[in-house]
């Protein structure tokens, strides 16, 4: 890997790394040389990750939604002298459900996890303590369904679309502290949050759904290097972008 791509001597944040895309991000930018400050709910199987890192890296189990929670633990870090190159936010989830069917009571779950996460992350990160001198990246993953429409998604393509929005407005606004903010939409990918999905609950509709990727159904690794060139250095003149990792289903 040359030196431009390299995350070699930098500090990621990723959260969400207990399993699926996030456990592959903290994987390949551990691969790609840097120190993983690993986010999640479950302590056991953010262990795993850890623990299969290439590199180096600490875990921290914090539900992203209580701001008390990651107070602690963002002081912790930021009282430690500890300084964010990246940040990785990959947790969230996810809910088919038609339009008949959506009350408030179903929208704020995923808007608490989705999109309120990682605003109030962001604002930890930004802070000048925690920002190195050359500065920092912050990647959001947004979702296909953020720009694309599909029936029973509206709750989800809300708060996906939310992101995009927000990520444009911060990276203008950040852009002075030398703060780079992007996203990346992905099409469907293989991880647990697939499998739970309504589609892969009989071979046909999953079929259904991978003939929509003409490349066929993504990888997690596939987001993660995506990822890695966002943090890195080589994109080091792209903000406010968004960037699509979904084996052509925006092209059809």
């Amino acid at each position: 890997m040359t030196d431009s791509f390299s995350l070699k001597g930098k500090t990621i944040l990723i959260t969400g790394a207990s399993s699926g895309i996030g456990r592959a991000c903290a994987l390949e930018c551990s691969k790609a040389g840097a120190f993983i400050l690993a986010f999640g709910r479950d302590e056991d199987r953010l262990a795993e990750s850890i623990s299969s890192l290439e590199g180096e890296g600490k875990a921290f189990s914090v539900e992203l939604t209580n701001t008390d929670e990651v107070d602690e633990v963002m002081k912790e870090l930021e009282n430690n002298g500890v300084k964010i190159d990246g940040v990785i936010h990959s947790a969230g989830i996810s809910t088919t459900l038609p339009l008949r069917m959506i009350t408030p009571d179903k929208i704020q779950p995923l808007f608490d996890v989705n999109v309120s996460s990682a605003i109030y992350l962001s604002k930890w990160v930004t802070r000048k303590k925690m920002v190195p001198e050359n500065g920092s990246s912050i990647v959001f993953l947004s979702s296909v369904m953020g720009s694309v429409g599909e029936a029973g998604k509206t709750i989800y393509s809300i708060t996906k679309g939310a992101v995009l929005a927000a990520s444009r407005s911060m990276a203008v606004e950040l852009a002075s502290k030398s703060i780079r903010v992007n996203c990346i939409s992905p099409g469907v990918v293989e991880s647990p949050m697939s499998e739970n999905a309504v589609y892969s609950r009989n071979e046909s509709a999953r079929k259904k759904i991978a003939d929509l990727h003409p490349l066929g159904l993504g990888k997690p690794e596939d987001v993660a290097n995506a990822a890695i060139y966002l943090l890195s250095d080589a994109s080091g003149w792209v903000t406010g972008t968004n960037l699509f990792v979904d084996g052509g289903y925006t092209a059809r």
